[in-house]
C-alpha cells in the first residue's frame, strides 16, 4: 500500500508490534518495550520514529501517559485491518456494570445489568470466544498511565488465573472489586495501579479471585 511504502522498515515493524502487543495484552507497549522489539537501545530514537508515525497520521499519542499509543484507522488499514470489513464483524458483549480503577468498590454497588455493546472481532485476540467476554465501565483514575480513563469501557475475558503484568478485574474477600495490574509475589499478590500518585494494594493469594483479564479498551466518543 502507499502508506506502507512511505515507511521505513523500522517504522513498519513498530506499527505491527504496537498493534500485536495491544491485541495480546489489552494495552499498548511502553517505549522501552518497543525499542527492545525492534532492536533499538535508545529511547530517543524510538521517540523520533514514533513522532514520524504521528506526523504521518498513523499513530495517536498521549504524551502525558506512559502507554499513550494507539493506531489510527489509516494505520490499521495499512496493516490489513480494513475497517469496512471489521464493521461487518461485530459481536455482542454483555455489559456487566462498573469496575473501579481507584480504591476498591463494594460489589453491590459495582455490578448492574446494562444492554450489550457491540465490539469488532477484528480488534480482539484471535483465540478468544465471544461467550468468554464481558464488559465493564471504568470508574476512577488509577489506571490512567495505561490509557484507561474514567468512563472508558474495558472488555475482559472471563478467567480465574492471571500472569504477572496482566490487567485484571479482581474480587477481594471483603466484597470489593478493583481494576489493577496483577503481580504474584509469592506470599502476597500486588494489585498495582497505573498512576504514580496511588499506592498498590497487597493481599494474600487466598483473599482475591480473578474475574477476568482486560483484552480491549474502548473510549466512548465525546
Amino acid at each position: 500500500m502507499a502508506t506502507k511504502d512511505k515507511l521505513s522498515d523500522r517504522q513498519q515493524h513498530m506499527l505491527e508490534y504496537i498493534q500485536n502487543y495491544t491485541q495480546e495484552h489489552g494495552r499498548p507497549p511502553t517505549i522501552r518495550e518497543i525499542g527492545l522489539a525492534v532492536g533499538i537501545s535508545s529511547t530517543s530514537v524510538v521517540n523520533y520514529n514514533l513522532t514520524k508515525l504521528v506526523d504521518k497520521g498513523l499513530l495517536g499519542r498521549d504524551a502525558e501517559v506512559s502507554r499513550g499509543l494507539r493506531l489510527t484507522e489509516k494505520a490499521l488499514e495499512s496493516l490489513g485491518f480494513f475497517v469496512q470489513e471489521a464493521v461487518r464483524n461485530f459481536i455482542p458483549v454483555r455489559m456487566a456494570g462498573v469496575i473501579v480503577a481507584s480504591v476498591p468498590l463494594e460489589v453491590g454497588d459495582a455490578y448492574t445489568d446494562e444492554d450489550p455493546i457491540e465490539v469488532s472481532a477484528s480488534f480482539l485476540p484471535s483465540k478468544i470466544k465471544p461467550e468468554e467476554l464481558f464488559a465493564l465501565r471504568v470508574k476512577g483514575d488509577s489506571m490512567i498511565d495505561a490509557m484507561v480513563n474514567e468512563g472508558d469501557i474495558v472488555i475482559l475475558r472471563q478467567q480465574t488465573e492471571a500472569r504477572n503484568g496482566d490487567m485484571v478485574a479482581a474480587w477481594l474477600n471483603n466484597d470489593t472489586t478493583t481494576l489493577k495490574y496483577f503481580y504474584n509475589e509469592g506470599s502476597r499478590v500486588r494489585l498495582q495501579p497505573a498512576n504514580p500518585t496511588m499506592e498498590p494494594i497487597y493481599v494474600s493469594p487466598d483473599q482475591l479471585t480473578i474475574q477476568g483479564k482486560v483484552v480491549m479498551v474502548i473510549r466512548p466518543m465525546a
